[in-house]
């Protein structure tokens, strides 16, 4: 199948402006979606369960009569796992380890230290007590994302974790319920889009209210999300899946064509980039995807979007495509180069780093260890992957002995009397101990 996908090089004039915009991605809901998420979120803030009822009969095509009817009990999850294979339940508890493994790793604890004249600072770090998370359901469901986002927060302590998975005409996935049961989700409730995300972030008569709510979902829960977000937590935002592969020409160009799919498939606007100083090698994978891509069952997602929002990148040398790799600051980037760790030292901004020929980004979906819940647009300049902080807070500890008390308010009294807040000063000069 011929790929129409663009190919730049660094050396052109309107390299940049180019390269922005084939970045460009505008996550912005239209009017209409806006409006709809609206209407949805005031509905079930204010009439609760009668309105998560009619809405999901009305968009998952359901006839659900009362709000019990949604809640997958923790013995039903356990039927799910009775009904999917061993193979598949034993690689969904093999990844679910590899994930809680590397996440502990990740746990911040409280800390304390005592000044000389007594005064006790220090933060504790305390879990949060209730967790939502969303996960996308239907046929096209991915139980890789219930371990992510559920594994984590286990780690950190969380009390209580709620999960919401939309069930279309009445479909389960049990593959989904599966992986909700190993990971120890304590309560699974039928509901999906934006009235899913008001249910978690208000709640209702059924459905319990959370302190944060992480996990994917399309355009309509995206905007809920950002809509609820100060009366609880989020993750983030998140734009379409993306991978930058960086290669010196070395690496077989089947292995790169498919990494490159691997994106792709995901939707169609998904996006897929290669950078090598080698013009040659990037003809290689090019022919290498035109005549792989018609193994694939998702050929023409993949094809849409590599014509899309797909790209080469041929660049001078390795230095220069590190520079534009940090530029794209990617969701995935794979080094697949020559002393991958020498290169890695020099990136700045990815959400996660594959290095090596070896270590292609789908182990990273589904069973490496590290979070694939990422930043994505050029985020990962200022955000990170999701992880046990995401579900701990923090609180300052101070504890003023006389003498600290003392010490300190004669550093506060001057500093309030300056910004014209006596009663601060006054409160602090109390402390003062007397000669």
């Amino acid at each position: 199948m011929k790929l129409n996908i663009r190919e730049f090089s660094s050396k052109s004039a309107g390299f940049r402006a180019e390269l922005e915009s084939l970045l460009a991605w505008d996550s912005v809901s239209d009017a209409n979606v806006q409006q709809s998420v609206t209407d949805i979120v005031t509905q079930v803030r204010a009439r609760g369960d009668e309105a998560l009822v009619e809405f999901t009969n009305r968009f998952d095509r359901r006839d659900v009569k009362h709000a019990k009817e949604l809640e997958i009990s923790r013995e039903q999850m356990a039927q799910a796992k009775s009904r999917v294979s061993e193979a598949l339940v034993s690689s969904l508890e093999a990844a679910a380890k590899r994930v809680r493994d590397y996440h502990e790793h990740q746990v911040q604890n409280s800390w304390q230290y005592q000044e000389a004249d007594g005064t006790v600072l220090g933060q504790k770090v305390t879990p949060l007590d209730r967790v939502g998370v969303y996960v996308p359901g239907g046929k096209a469901a991915y139980p890789s994302s219930v371990l992510m986002n559920v594994m984590p927060a286990k780690v950190a302590g969380v009390g209580e974790i709620i999960m919401v998975v939309p069930t279309p005409d009445g479909f389960v996935n049990d593959i989904v319920l599966t992986a909700a049961y190993i990971a120890g989700v304590d309560r699974v409730f039928t509901v999906g889009g934006a009235q899913a995300i008001a249910a978690l972030a208000y709640g209702t008569q059924s459905v319990p209210k959370v302190d944060k709510i992480v996990g994917p979902g399309n355009i309509y829960v995206a905007t809920a999300k950002r809509m609820v977000f100060g009366a609880v937590g989020i993750d983030m935002i998140a734009g379409p899946s993306e991978i930058l592969v960086v290669c010196d020409g070395k690496t077989n160009p089947d292995w790169i064509a498919m990494d490159l799919f691997s994106q792709a498939e995901h939707d169609e606007d998904a996006q897929s980039i290669l950078i090598s100083p080698n013009m040659d090698y990037i003809q290689q994978v090019k022919q290498a995807m035109e005549r792989l891509i018609e193994t694939q069952s998702r050929k023409d997602i993949i094809k849409v979007s590599l014509e899309n929002r797909g790209a080469f990148i041929h660049v001078l040398d390795m230095e220069e495509a590190i520079e534009i790799a940090n530029l794209v600051a990617a969701e995935h980037l794979e080094l697949s180069v020559d002393e991958p760790e020498k290169w890695a030292q020099k990136i700045r901004h990815a959400g996660a780093i594959f290095m090596g020929r070896h270590t292609p980004e789908a182990l990273g979906d589904y069973c490496a260890g590290p979070n694939h819940v990422l930043p994505t647009s050029g985020t990962a300049r200022f955000s990170s992957p999701l992880g046990v902080y995401d579900f701990q807070k923090r609180s300052s500890l101070i504890n003023c002995s006389p003498e600290g008390a003392s010490n300190l308010a004669k550093i506060a009294s001057p500093l309030a009397r300056g910004e014209s807040l006596e009663a601060h000063a006054m409160s602090a000069e109390y402390r003062i101990l007397k000669d």
